[in-house]
Order: C-alpha cells, then structure tokens, then sequence
C-alpha cells in the first residue's frame, strides 16, 4: 500500500510539473502518461498549434529521458527512422561498415503528422514500435527502454497524406483527440507568452522509476465481473456478434480487435494506480474506453452517410454495456 500511495503521488508530481507549460490539457496528459507506463504508444490527433510537440519535449524534461523528433513528410524513407549502415576508414585506410542509429533510437520519439509519409516509410517505424528492435543486415539492435511512439495527425489537412491503414492504427494504445482550449486556458496561454518568464522545470522521475511503476500496474488486481465488462464492450463493438450493440449492428463495419480487450484492462489498471487505488474497477475502463476503442472500430457507408462518428456511436455502445454489467464496481 505505501508503495502506491507513493507511486500515486510521483505520477501527480509529474503531471502537475508538466502544468507548468502544458495548460488545460489535463486529459491529454494523462493518455500520454497511461500510455507510457501501459507500455504502448499514443496517436495524437488535433489541429497545428494546440502543443503536440511541446508536451512530448516537456516530458522528456520531466521524466529525465532522451527525446527525439522526427518530421514525417513524402520523401522520408526508412533508414532516416532507423538508420543504415555507413562506411568507416581508419588512419591506415582500412574500411569497415558500422550502423549508424536513426532517431527511433530514443526513449520518447515524437512522430510528426504520421500520415504525411508512405505506407513503406510508415510500416518501418510501426515494426520497430511493435517488436522494438531494429534489424540491419543479420544484426538486430534492441530500443531503449522504456520507449514510447507519439504520432500525430492532423485532421485538416488531408491533400497528400497517406491515411495509416487500420491494421496499423490498431498497433497504438490510445488515439486521444487534442481539442482546442477553452477562454479561461487560452487567456492563461497568451499571459505566459507575454510574461517571457524563463520556466524551470524539474525531473521528477527517470526511466528506471518508470520500470518500477510499471511493475506495479501489473499488480492492480481485476476481479472477474470488470475482466468481463471489457470483453462484452469489445464484443458490443462487433456487427455480427449476437451480443453486438442495435448501432455496432446498423454503423459499424468492423469492431474492435482482441488488442482492444487486453488495451482496455492494460489502460485501465495504470489508471486504477494513478487514482490511488489496487483494484480495477467498471469505471476505470468506461474512462479509458474511448481513447481505446476509437481507432479500432471502422464504419460502414451508413454511418458516413448519416453523419455518425466513432464519437458518436462509442458512448452509447459504452452506456448499453454499462446498464447490463453487475452493481458491484
């Protein structure tokens, strides 16, 4: 218990020292956190100028670890994520090959507007995010750890970009839309830019902490009536399912895949942890359902044609599951 207490207190340093730059995304903030000690990465997506790029570089402060940015455009090919082979000559003039790392070979990788770049070039950094090595020649090169892919999209700007395709989307832990400030956040922003004061901010964890915390997520005990409230919200989100959801039915396509069963308890319980408690409960998941289950349903024609999103359709699968899951949470 003292343990958690202790976790819980270290995580809440950490967000309230990132609120020193980072204003009024408190949610976002906490998605990326969940993703990071999840184990996963997160899709960011929002519109230029909401911070995106800031967050991570504040995190990377925060947290003691090493960052790197790489800027996803058409022309961006493979070994400029995860390097290539170079030849050496040593004073003698003999020549040697040696790897020289790209930038997926940092602790926090800031992929910027993803979809701005080819399926190849995509589907490099997503192998490397998913089985965190990178293979040049016959040698295979372990990431650091802990490493964490925060990708973003913009939603505006669609002319040239390669949409990531589904069964590549369904390989991040979160999609967590960035939404616009409210008055009171924005007159909070535009102070500090006219302030200019020079914030201090201080490393409140390091990689080796978040290891540790990540041991005890693992610990949040689920009982078996929350374990089965995420498989039947999964099972609500696939149409042909007898126990699928009356919309899932008539709006969606595809539901969501078994990695959106296992996200949903992976999610969950670091936010179980981040709330000070060591048991997952029915809330806990219907929190984190739809940063989850957002990037994992696909809809049909209907839905398009009709003006439904996953936002839309989402919360009322998330309320028809939750009327039918046991009182006790």
């Amino acid at each position: 218990m003292s343990d958690l207490s202790s976790a819980t207190q270290r995580l809440k340093a950490v967000q309230d020292e990132i609120g020193k730059i980072i204003v009024g995304q408190n949610e976002v903030v906490e998605g990326v956190l969940i993703c990071l000690l999840g184990g996963g990465h997160v899709l960011l997506e929002g519109v230029p100028g909401l911070g995106k790029t800031t967050l991570l570089r504040t995190l990377s402060r925060v947290l003691h670890l090493k960052y790197s940015r790489i800027q996803f455009t058409p022309d961006l090919m493979p070994a400029d994520i995860v390097g290539s082979m170079i030849m050496d000559s040593d004073e003698r003039g003999t020549k040697s090959f040696r790897f020289a790392a790209g930038p997926i070979f940092s602790n926090l990788v800031l992929a910027d507007e993803i979809n701005r770049a080819t399926p190849k070039t995509q589907s490099a950094l997503l192998e490397a995010m998913q089985e965190r090595t990178v293979t040049s020649g016959t040698t295979t090169h372990q990431l650091d750890s802990p490493f964490l892919v925060m990708a973003t999209q913009n939603p505006i700007e669609m002319e040239g970009t390669y949409p990531l395709p589904e069964a590549q989307l369904d390989r991040f832990l979160m999609k967590i839309l960035v939404r616009y400030p409210n008055r009171a956040d924005l007159a909070t922003i535009v102070e500090r830019t006219i302030t200019r004061d020079e914030v201090q901010l201080e490393p409140k964890l390091d990689g080796e902490g978040i290891l540790e915390l990540r041991k005890l997520c693992r610990q949040v005990l689920v009982a078996p009536h929350v374990q089965d409230f995420a498989v039947d919200l999964v099972m609500a989100t696939q149409p042909d399912e007898g126990q699928a959801h009356p919309l899932a039915k008539k709006y969606i396509r595809y539901g969501s895949s078994p990695r959106g069963a296992q996200s949903l308890v992976e999610c969950g319980r670091v936010l179980a942890m981040m709330r000070g408690r060591t048991h997952l409960s029915i809330d806990d998941i219907a929190a984190v359902a739809p940063s989850v289950l957002r990037h994992r349903v696909i809809l049909n024609f209907d839905a398009h044609a009709d003006g439904q999103t996953a936002e839309t359709i989402l919360p009322q699968i998330l309320k028809g599951v939750a009327t039918q899951a046991p009182v006790a949470r």
